[in-house]
């Protein structure tokens, strides 16, 4: 490795973002045999307007872009430039991702071995808990003349390497980058033995930040493949990246199956409440439409009455905009009239009407028992599934490779919890539960036909 072309490679950019955001400055040195044989600096014209905070940062201006080329006129011959050698860069992914989308869209398909001095510098000093480059220049006594300039970075990064070079016999060395490169595609600030240990199973996986800030909650059916698969699109992805520059510790827990990892999956987002989760976040209130037999439109019943009425119900919604929306589009579809279901508020025809979208039940164009049954029928694609057993299931999920067996136990579509033993499952039918949206959905999704998930539904008997 130390006989080999290296690159050392710095980028300043607008931003975080590699897919939306755009470099303004590259920097890189080329070294053979230790020794720099030819560097390249260039200012790019974006494309877009340099945010305020990343000239406060950086000192690079609109001004100073404006007669600097564009990406696309130097792609090729930086290509060509680069060739096949490895990049050296701090927090190389961060670089390399803002490179190969600049190349992507001036049509050049670059790839190239990555060394990142970010994860070195852990490996190297795992006593540290500063590793940025203003900490490691520092700590060796590096003077650099701007930080956040790429050709300045860039100079120190190498006089950071020879430094690091110069501690170690050249046995050491190459182990260290030896290991590097195996782990060249996981986040800079994750231990790689910790991924090691994660199993081929189904579970919930964890990712934790600074302070061990919950970023992201995910579940697979293959721990292993679905983590590692976050960092393998970083380049590609805003979010996958944005997990990769703040993750630093993963958990996990492994499950019987799917159906445990979802439930699972569901209680942890409303829990932890992760940054980068956006659905199964904690619900608001529900709400759900009844209708009565002696109406002629729906009502919009709060979680409260939900619990009170017996007859079908229709949504659940997580709010009152989105339960008439959903039936805002449903009248749409069917020519049902929006005056008469309640979801406008005036006399005579409707606007609907005018427009040809309503049949007429607000003029006596239609019987209003149509409309009433044609409406009812619509509906019917989001009526709530009734409870179809006397009192509490269990829900019998086994590993697919293991002895290991769970009872996820439900009663009117409440999830109560999961029990190792049948037994265990009967106590928990004394617990007490809110009616959850999502459990909803997965446990409607999975009772549809159980065999076909390889579950068993088991009656529990009342408690005594």
């Amino acid at each position: 490795m130390t006989s080999s072309t290296l690159i050392f490679i710095d980028v300043e950019t607008t931003g975080m973002r590699a897919t939306r955001d755009r470099i303004t400055e590259i920097a890189a040195l080329k070294v053979v045999d230790g020794d720099i044989v030819d560097r390249w600096t260039c200012l790019i014209y974006p494309d877009i307007r340099v945010p305020f905070n990343i000239t406060q940062l950086t000192g690079i201006t609109d001004a100073m872009l404006s007669d600097a080329p564009r990406f696309a006129d130097i792609a090729h011959s930086l290509y060509e430039w680069l060739g096949d050698a490895p990049l050296v860069a701090h927090n190389a992914r961060f670089d390399f991702g803002f490179l190969r989308n600049e190349f992507t869209r001036a049509g050049v398909n670059y790839r190239s071995p990555l060394l990142c001095t970010l994860r070195l510098s852990r490996r190297i000093a795992p006593q540290e808990r500063q590793h940025n480059l203003p900490a490691l220049l520092a700590r060796h006594d590096i003077s650099a003349i701007h930080h956040h300039r790429a050709e300045n970075d860039v100079e120190a990064l190498w006089s950071l390497w020879q430094t690091w070079q110069a501690q170690h016999s050249a046995a050491q060395w190459e182990a260290l980058l030896a290991t590097e490169n195996r782990y060249r595609s996981l986040p800079a600030h994750l231990d790689p033995e910790l991924l090691e240990q994660l199993p081929k199973a189904p579970g919930v996986y964890l990712f934790y930040g600074h302070n061990q800030l919950p970023l992201y909650v995910g579940k697979s059916i293959n721990l292993r493949g679905r983590v590692l698969g976050h960092f393998q699109r970083d380049h590609q992805d805003d979010k996958e990246m944005r997990l990769a520059q703040q993750v630093q510790h993963i958990e996990w827990e492994e499950t019987a199956g799917d159906l445990g990892a979802q439930l699972r999956e569901a209680q942890l987002v409303k829990s932890l409440m992760p940054i980068m989760n956006r659905r199964l976040r904690k619900q608001r209130r529900l709400t759900a439409w009844h209708w009565p037999e002696e109406t002629t439109q729906p009502s919009l019943l709060d979680a409260n009455a939900m619990e009170l009425v017996s007859s079908t119900l229709y949504g659940p919604f997580r709010s009152a905009r989105d339960a008439k929306s959903a039936l805002r589009r449903i009248a749409e579809e069917e020519q049902l009239c929006p005056q008469v279901l309640g979801l406008e508020k005036r006399r005579g025809r409707c606007f609907a009407h005018q427009l040809g979208k309503c049949r007429g039940a607000c003029c006596g164009q239609e019987p209003m028992d149509e409309h009433t049954k044609r409406a009812k029928n619509a509906l019917a694609q989001l009526r709530v599934s009734a409870w179809p057993w006397p009192g509490s299931i269990a829900i019998k999920e086994c590993h697919p490779q293991r002895w290991q067996v769970a009872y996820h136990v439900v009663n009117q579509w409440r999830y109560l919890g999961t029990a190792n033993s049948q037994a265990a499952a009967t106590e928990l039918t004394t617990t007490n539960a809110v009616f959850d949206l999502d459990a909803y959905r997965i446990l409607n999704r999975f009772l549809r036909d159980p065999a076909s998930h390889a579950l068993e539904v088991v009656t529990l008997p009342a408690p005594a």
